[in-house]
């Protein structure tokens, strides 16, 4: 191995260890159980993971922006916040943020070099763990007050389940990742739970009554205390504009410039989860910072207005449930637009159950590809619409396929992007560099 000197070194040794051809959670074991490998690794390190609360976020969809609600009404509250999210929109840096600041490059280049022998010494550590490790060692090193974690996949086995949760939440739970999680609601409602702690405490998202019986089940055997936000925190939507909505959780006003109502349910879970962390700690956590903490969130590609002339939104969905979600929410916020389509998946994602959703509602579809190793090529994608009954166009990239979708689009169409967070990713930056404004931090290719 040559020597971690620069950024680019550090990446390529961590991105190194991907195995993209894992069909099955982690199997191997070094101290009796699934997670030995990240314990061993986390011991060597002193145990970062172990100086700090730990607010740790599962779910399907959402578990992204509930986390970055949480970690955005902590910091207005006072306190120093460590971030761990995944996957990245276009910078590794996103994925380990201190207060509202990402990780530094030379940070990055540091915390390689200090793991480096450490992670050598251990068999069969892949990337995720050695990214969580990362975070857990510089959330400690920057002594943060309390650490947001977002659950890579699954839960039960994932790395992130080596904390111990002063609270743990579940978002909303959909089919995603069932070669790796199971074919049933259940089977994958039971992964998630596997970051439910015996006498603990869990928030819980609205769901389907399958994975909500697995939760359920769950909490009880593990004498776990479960607080639904559907149940506890009521929320409904008031006045939404394309810049923000005005949502209402217990009869109380916030401003989300989030859009969608799948954000303001995503918001009543991160409010449930700070009451809920101020109810049964030291955590002070005031009516007005949750107020200015949910005002003041960001969390792009979700969603996302990016252009109001022509209107242009890139959205992350992934799955058939999330898909029409953003049906419903483009119904909603643009009545009777003609929607062009620009379309890409990832292999892992069920992107048949997207394209059913999808392609009825757009006048014209662009099947593209992103630059991520994990992307379905352009021609299965279009091959499963034909075989659904529609026609689309090929472009064999992003910014190829977002500039044909600004020659066809007219004055009274909408163009939306979807499919997954790398072509969201892909399409943003792309936008970015066409209207010429500033672009925001990247890696080196």
């Amino acid at each position: 191995m040559q020597p971690i000197s620069t950024y680019a070194d550090a990446l390529n040794y961590i991105y190194s260890f991907i195995k993209p051809d894992r069909k099955r959670l982690p199997k191997h074991k070094l101290s009796g159980d699934e997670l030995g490998r990240m314990r061993a690794l986390l011991a060597r390190l002193d145990n970062p993971h172990l100086a700090y609360p730990v607010l740790l976020i599962a779910g399907t969809k959402g578990k992204g922006s509930v986390a970055a609600m949480c970690d955005s009404m902590l910091r207005a509250a006072g306190y120093k916040t460590g971030l761990f999210t995944s996957p990245r929109l276009h910078t590794y840096r996103e994925r380990i943020r201190i207060g509202s600041e990402l990780i530094s490059e030379a940070d990055v280049i540091r915390l390689t070099q200090v793991m480096y022998p450490h992670c050598e010494a251990i068999e069969h550590l892949i990337t995720f763990e050695r990214m969580a490790a990362m975070a857990f060692l510089a959330f400690a090193q920057a002594r943060v007050d309390i650490a947001v974690v977002e659950v890579g996949i699954g839960g039960r086995l994932d790395a992130t389940n080596v904390t111990e949760p002063v609270v743990s939440v579940i978002t909303s739970i959909s089919y995603d990742h069932v070669h790796m999680l199971g074919n049933t609601l259940s089977k994958i409602a039971r992964e998630k739970a596997g970051i439910i702690r015996p006498n603990g405490m869990v928030v819980c998202a609205p769901q389907y009554p399958e994975p909500m019986t697995v939760i359920e089940e769950v909490c009880a055997q593990q004498k776990a205390d479960l607080f639904v936000a559907g149940e506890t925190h009521p929320w409904r939507v008031g006045r939404a504009s394309l810049k923000q909505q005005v949502i209402f959780i217990n009869g109380q006003s916030y401003n989300l410039p989030l859009l969608g109502q799948f954000q303001a349910a995503n918001a009543a879970t991160a409010l449930a989860a700070m009451e809920t962390l101020h109810n049964r700690t030291n955590f002070a956590i005031s009516s007005q910072a949750t107020r200015e903490g949910l005002a003041s969130v960001r969390w792009p590609g979700r969603l996302e207005i990016i252009s109001q002339n022509p209107f242009l939104v890139i959205d992350c969905a992934m799955n058939g449930d999330s898909a029409r979600k953003l049906h419903q929410a483009l119904a909603e916020y643009f009545p009777g637009r003609s929607i062009v389509l620009v379309f890409g998946s990832s292999r892992d994602h069920d992107y048949e159950a997207m394209l059913r959703e999808l392609l009825p509602i757009a006048r014209y579809t662009i099947i593209t590809q992103s630059t991520s190793f994990k992307a379905t090529t352009p021609e299965t994608l279009a091959q499963t619409a034909q075989e659904l009954g529609h026609n689309v166009a090929i472009n064999p990239n992003v910014p190829e396929a977002l500039q044909a979708a600004l020659a066809i689009a007219n004055e009274h169409d909408l163009i939306c992007v979807a499919g997954s967070l790398f072509i969201a990713a892909d399409a943003r930056l792309a936008w970015l560099q066409h209207a010429n404004l500033p672009l925001p931090p990247t890696d080196p290719v």
